[in-house]
Protein backbone atom coordinates (compact mmCIF):
# COMPACT_ATOMS: atom_id res chain seq x y z
CA UNK A 1 0.00 0.00 0.00
CA UNK A 2 2.44 2.24 -0.92
CA UNK A 3 0.93 4.58 -2.53
CA UNK A 4 -2.87 3.64 -2.84
CA UNK A 5 -3.53 5.59 0.56
CA UNK A 6 -2.05 9.27 -1.44
CA UNK A 7 -4.01 8.34 -4.29
CA UNK A 8 -7.54 8.08 -2.38
CA UNK A 9 -6.08 11.14 -0.69
CA UNK A 10 -5.63 12.98 -3.81
CA UNK A 11 -8.73 11.64 -5.20
CA UNK A 12 -10.99 12.45 -2.08
CA UNK A 13 -9.24 15.80 -1.99
CA UNK A 14 -10.10 16.23 -6.16
CA UNK A 15 -14.22 15.10 -6.08
CA UNK A 16 -14.32 17.35 -2.50
CA UNK A 17 -12.81 21.18 -4.57
CA UNK A 18 -14.72 19.94 -7.83
CA UNK A 19 -18.44 18.87 -6.18
CA UNK A 20 -18.20 20.56 -2.93
CA UNK A 21 -16.59 23.25 -2.08
CA UNK A 22 -16.10 24.90 -5.60
CA UNK A 23 -16.51 28.10 -5.93
CA UNK A 24 -15.20 28.96 -2.50
CA UNK A 25 -12.01 29.57 -0.36
CA UNK A 26 -12.13 26.61 1.80
CA UNK A 27 -9.12 24.50 2.47
CA UNK A 28 -9.32 20.97 2.03
CA UNK A 29 -6.81 19.57 4.39
CA UNK A 30 -5.89 16.12 5.78
CA UNK A 31 -4.62 16.85 9.89
CA UNK A 32 -5.98 15.16 12.53
CA UNK A 33 -8.72 17.56 14.18
CA UNK A 34 -6.51 18.43 17.76
CA UNK A 35 -7.81 20.32 20.09
CA UNK A 36 -3.95 22.05 19.15
CA UNK A 37 -4.75 21.95 15.84
CA UNK A 38 -8.32 23.75 16.21
CA UNK A 39 -7.26 26.45 18.05
CA UNK A 40 -4.71 27.34 14.89
CA UNK A 41 -7.51 27.47 12.27
CA UNK A 42 -7.94 30.87 11.20
CA UNK A 43 -9.81 30.07 7.58
CA UNK A 44 -12.64 28.01 6.62
CA UNK A 45 -11.49 24.24 6.34
CA UNK A 46 -12.75 20.80 5.25
CA UNK A 47 -10.61 18.17 7.87
CA UNK A 48 -10.32 14.99 6.06
CA UNK A 49 -9.03 12.97 8.60
CA UNK A 50 -8.15 9.04 7.80
CA UNK A 51 -8.46 7.22 11.33
CA UNK A 52 -8.39 3.95 10.76
CA UNK A 53 -7.80 0.86 8.00
CA UNK A 54 -9.12 -2.43 7.96
CA UNK A 55 -9.20 -5.20 5.82
CA UNK A 56 -12.90 -5.91 3.46
CA UNK A 57 -13.35 -9.83 4.03
CA UNK A 58 -16.46 -9.57 2.24
CA UNK A 59 -14.49 -9.17 -1.12
CA UNK A 60 -11.74 -10.67 -0.35
CA UNK A 61 -11.49 -13.27 -3.68
CA UNK A 62 -9.66 -16.85 -3.70
CA UNK A 63 -7.54 -18.52 -6.42
CA UNK A 64 -5.33 -17.13 -9.20
CA UNK A 65 -5.31 -14.76 -11.78
CA UNK A 66 -3.65 -15.40 -14.89
CA UNK A 67 -1.59 -12.94 -16.79
CA UNK A 68 -1.42 -13.14 -20.66
CA UNK A 69 1.31 -12.67 -23.00
CA UNK A 70 -0.91 -12.85 -26.42
CA UNK A 71 -2.39 -16.61 -26.15
CA UNK A 72 0.01 -17.72 -23.65
CA UNK A 73 -0.24 -17.75 -19.97
CA UNK A 74 2.68 -15.12 -18.73
CA UNK A 75 2.57 -15.33 -14.86
CA UNK A 76 -0.10 -15.87 -12.36
CA UNK A 77 -0.58 -13.34 -9.40
CA UNK A 78 -3.00 -13.24 -6.01
CA UNK A 79 -6.23 -11.47 -6.56
CA UNK A 80 -6.49 -7.97 -5.73
CA UNK A 81 -7.32 -7.44 -1.88
CA UNK A 82 -9.83 -4.67 -0.49
CA UNK A 83 -8.88 -2.18 2.38
CA UNK A 84 -11.54 0.28 4.19
CA UNK A 85 -9.94 3.63 4.84
CA UNK A 86 -12.23 5.38 7.00
CA UNK A 87 -11.71 8.99 6.89
CA UNK A 88 -13.54 11.67 9.70
CA UNK A 89 -14.85 14.03 7.38
CA UNK A 90 -15.94 17.93 9.43
CA UNK A 91 -15.87 21.09 8.91
CA UNK A 92 -14.23 24.07 10.67
CA UNK A 93 -15.50 27.91 10.40
CA UNK A 94 -16.38 30.56 12.54
CA UNK A 95 -20.28 29.66 12.69
CA UNK A 96 -21.80 26.91 13.02
CA UNK A 97 -24.53 27.37 10.48
CA UNK A 98 -21.41 27.91 7.60
CA UNK A 99 -20.28 24.54 8.92
CA UNK A 100 -23.94 22.86 8.58
CA UNK A 101 -23.81 24.13 4.67
CA UNK A 102 -20.47 22.68 4.19
CA UNK A 103 -21.18 19.40 5.55
CA UNK A 104 -24.64 19.56 3.52
CA UNK A 105 -22.31 20.08 0.55
CA UNK A 106 -20.17 17.22 1.21
CA UNK A 107 -23.26 14.99 2.22
CA UNK A 108 -24.71 15.57 -1.29
CA UNK A 109 -21.16 14.73 -3.10
CA UNK A 110 -20.23 11.90 -1.53
CA UNK A 111 -24.39 10.35 -1.78
CA UNK A 112 -24.14 11.16 -5.94
CA UNK A 113 -21.37 8.70 -6.42
CA UNK A 114 -21.52 5.00 -5.27
CA UNK A 115 -18.17 4.90 -6.61
CA UNK A 116 -14.51 7.75 -6.83
CA UNK A 117 -15.28 8.70 -10.58
CA UNK A 118 -12.89 6.92 -12.77
CA UNK A 119 -11.15 10.17 -13.89
CA UNK A 120 -9.87 10.73 -10.58
CA UNK A 121 -7.90 7.73 -9.98
CA UNK A 122 -4.08 7.39 -11.10
CA UNK A 123 -1.47 5.42 -10.54
CA UNK A 124 -1.93 1.29 -9.40
CA UNK A 125 -5.43 2.44 -8.75
CA UNK A 126 -5.97 3.17 -12.02
CA UNK A 127 -4.26 0.47 -13.06
CA UNK A 128 -6.15 -2.38 -11.75
CA UNK A 129 -9.05 -1.54 -13.53
CA UNK A 130 -11.39 -2.05 -10.95
CA UNK A 131 -14.65 -0.22 -9.11
CA UNK A 132 -13.62 2.07 -5.70
CA UNK A 133 -16.19 2.34 -3.58
CA UNK A 134 -17.83 5.15 -1.31
CA UNK A 135 -19.99 4.43 1.56
CA UNK A 136 -20.58 7.60 3.96
CA UNK A 137 -22.41 8.01 7.10
CA UNK A 138 -22.93 4.01 7.95
CA UNK A 139 -23.35 2.95 11.37
CA UNK A 140 -19.60 2.89 12.71
CA UNK A 141 -18.63 -1.16 13.84
CA UNK A 142 -19.67 -2.53 17.72
CA UNK A 143 -15.97 -2.24 18.77
CA UNK A 144 -15.79 1.27 17.86
CA UNK A 145 -17.42 4.51 18.20
CA UNK A 146 -17.48 8.00 17.06
CA UNK A 147 -16.88 9.23 21.25
CA UNK A 148 -13.64 7.20 21.54
CA UNK A 149 -12.70 8.71 18.14
CA UNK A 150 -12.81 12.35 19.86
CA UNK A 151 -11.55 11.24 22.77
CA UNK A 152 -8.79 9.48 21.63
CA UNK A 153 -7.92 12.67 19.45
CA UNK A 154 -8.67 15.37 22.63
CA UNK A 155 -10.97 17.50 21.18
CA UNK A 156 -14.73 17.69 21.88
CA UNK A 157 -17.25 16.61 19.77
CA UNK A 158 -18.10 17.42 16.57
CA UNK A 159 -20.58 16.89 13.63
CA UNK A 160 -18.93 14.96 11.29
CA UNK A 161 -19.42 12.49 8.28
CA UNK A 162 -17.67 8.81 8.07
CA UNK A 163 -16.57 8.28 4.68
CA UNK A 164 -15.42 4.49 3.90
CA UNK A 165 -13.25 4.03 0.82
CA UNK A 166 -13.12 0.27 -0.38
CA UNK A 167 -9.40 0.55 -2.33
CA UNK A 168 -8.32 -2.43 -4.14
CA UNK A 169 -4.66 -2.97 -3.79
CA UNK A 170 -2.21 -5.54 -5.44
CA UNK A 171 -0.33 -7.61 -3.67
CA UNK A 172 2.64 -7.99 -5.43
CA UNK A 173 2.97 -11.70 -4.99
CA UNK A 174 3.38 -12.93 -8.17
CA UNK A 175 4.39 -16.45 -10.02
CA UNK A 176 6.20 -16.96 -13.29
CA UNK A 177 4.84 -19.23 -15.48
CA UNK A 178 7.66 -21.86 -16.90
CA UNK A 179 9.25 -21.09 -20.47
CA UNK A 180 7.04 -22.76 -23.32
CA UNK A 181 7.83 -26.03 -24.48
CA UNK A 182 10.33 -26.12 -27.53
CA UNK A 183 11.54 -29.68 -27.56
CA UNK A 184 9.47 -33.03 -28.28
CA UNK A 185 9.22 -35.21 -25.01
CA UNK A 186 11.32 -37.90 -24.35
CA UNK A 187 9.48 -41.10 -22.81
CA UNK A 188 12.07 -43.81 -20.88
CA UNK A 189 10.98 -47.03 -20.03
CA UNK A 190 12.84 -50.02 -18.96
CA UNK A 191 12.27 -53.05 -16.31
CA UNK A 192 14.22 -53.81 -13.10
CA UNK A 193 17.86 -55.57 -13.11
CA UNK A 194 18.15 -54.33 -16.43
CA UNK A 195 15.63 -56.03 -18.33
CA UNK A 196 14.03 -55.42 -20.26
CA UNK A 197 16.68 -52.99 -20.84
CA UNK A 198 15.96 -49.48 -21.00
CA UNK A 199 14.63 -47.77 -23.63
CA UNK A 200 13.72 -44.30 -25.03
CA UNK A 201 11.71 -42.70 -27.54
CA UNK A 202 10.88 -39.40 -28.57
CA UNK A 203 7.82 -38.54 -30.07
CA UNK A 204 8.09 -35.65 -32.67
CA UNK A 205 6.32 -35.42 -36.42
CA UNK A 206 5.15 -38.28 -38.41
CA UNK A 207 7.47 -40.11 -40.93
CA UNK A 208 6.46 -40.64 -44.78
CA UNK A 209 4.92 -43.14 -44.81
CA UNK A 210 5.58 -44.11 -41.47
CA UNK A 211 1.82 -45.94 -40.87
CA UNK A 212 1.47 -43.57 -37.44
CA UNK A 213 5.03 -44.32 -36.07
CA UNK A 214 7.49 -40.93 -35.81
CA UNK A 215 10.94 -40.87 -37.38
CA UNK A 216 12.38 -40.66 -34.10
CA UNK A 217 10.62 -43.98 -32.68
CA UNK A 218 11.82 -45.76 -35.56
CA UNK A 219 15.31 -44.72 -34.66
CA UNK A 220 14.96 -44.75 -30.79
CA UNK A 221 13.41 -48.60 -31.54
CA UNK A 222 16.15 -49.57 -33.87
CA UNK A 223 19.02 -48.12 -30.80
CA UNK A 224 17.12 -50.29 -28.85
CA UNK A 225 17.40 -53.14 -30.60
CA UNK A 226 20.83 -52.94 -31.48
CA UNK A 227 21.71 -52.32 -27.10
CA UNK A 228 19.24 -55.33 -26.05
CA UNK A 229 20.69 -58.72 -24.98
CA UNK A 230 19.78 -61.64 -26.97
CA UNK A 231 17.99 -64.53 -25.48
CA UNK A 232 18.82 -68.46 -25.68
CA UNK A 233 17.93 -68.62 -29.49
CA UNK A 234 20.00 -65.44 -30.34
CA UNK A 235 17.24 -63.25 -30.70
CA UNK A 236 16.75 -59.93 -28.84
CA UNK A 237 13.00 -59.69 -26.04
CA UNK A 238 11.76 -56.90 -29.16
CA UNK A 239 12.34 -59.35 -31.86
CA UNK A 240 11.22 -62.21 -29.88
CA UNK A 241 7.79 -59.64 -29.31
CA UNK A 242 7.92 -58.56 -32.89
CA UNK A 243 7.84 -62.99 -33.88
CA UNK A 244 5.03 -63.56 -31.68
CA UNK A 245 7.06 -66.41 -30.17
CA UNK A 246 9.72 -67.26 -27.95
CA UNK A 247 11.15 -70.03 -29.58
CA UNK A 248 11.89 -71.59 -32.43
CA UNK A 249 8.71 -73.53 -32.34
CA UNK A 250 5.89 -71.93 -31.13
CA UNK A 251 3.53 -73.02 -28.19
CA UNK A 252 0.97 -74.78 -30.80
CA UNK A 253 4.25 -76.57 -32.04
CA UNK A 254 6.43 -77.65 -29.43
CA UNK A 255 7.59 -81.04 -29.65
CA UNK A 256 6.96 -83.17 -27.42
CA UNK A 257 8.89 -84.71 -24.77
CA UNK A 258 11.25 -88.03 -25.62
CA UNK A 259 9.13 -91.18 -24.19
CA UNK A 260 5.60 -90.22 -24.95
CA UNK A 261 3.38 -90.51 -27.35
CA UNK A 262 0.93 -87.94 -29.03
CA UNK A 263 -2.74 -88.26 -28.37
CA UNK A 264 -5.36 -87.67 -31.00
CA UNK A 265 -8.34 -85.31 -29.40
CA UNK A 266 -11.82 -87.26 -29.50
CA UNK A 267 -13.55 -87.16 -32.78
CA UNK A 268 -10.66 -86.88 -34.82
CA UNK A 269 -10.84 -88.08 -38.33
CA UNK A 270 -7.10 -90.12 -38.60
CA UNK A 271 -7.63 -93.54 -38.05
CA UNK A 272 -4.09 -93.87 -37.51
CA UNK A 273 -4.56 -91.46 -34.64
CA UNK A 274 -7.32 -92.97 -33.30
CA UNK A 275 -5.32 -96.76 -33.32
CA UNK A 276 -2.91 -95.24 -31.56
CA UNK A 277 -5.12 -93.58 -29.12
CA UNK A 278 -7.01 -96.91 -28.34
CA UNK A 279 -3.52 -99.45 -28.24
CA UNK A 280 -2.77 -100.79 -24.99
CA UNK A 281 -6.30 -100.37 -23.83
CA UNK A 282 -7.80 -103.60 -22.19
CA UNK A 283 -10.87 -105.11 -24.04
CA UNK A 284 -14.08 -105.03 -22.14
CA UNK A 285 -16.89 -106.95 -22.99
CA UNK A 286 -20.85 -106.32 -22.76
CA UNK A 287 -23.30 -108.70 -21.91
CA UNK A 288 -24.18 -110.35 -24.90
CA UNK A 289 -19.81 -111.42 -25.90
CA UNK A 290 -19.74 -108.12 -28.12
CA UNK A 291 -16.29 -106.93 -27.51
CA UNK A 292 -15.80 -102.96 -27.22
CA UNK A 293 -12.37 -101.14 -27.24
Amino acid sequence: MDSVIPEVDFALRSLIEREAASGTEVEVVFDAPTKDWAGRRNVPTIDVYLYDIREDLRRRERGLVNEYDGERIRARRLPPRHFKLSYLVTAWTQRPEDEHRLLSALLSCFLRHDAMPEDLLTGPLADLGLPVPITVSLPPPEDRSFADVWSALGGELKPSLDVVISAPTDTGQQYLAAPPVVSPGVLSLGGLGKWPPRESRTRVAVAPGGGGQSASDAAGSDSAQDDAPADASGMTWQQLAASGSGATHGPAEAAPPAGEKTLSHKGSDDPAGDQSATAGRPRRRRPGGISQR
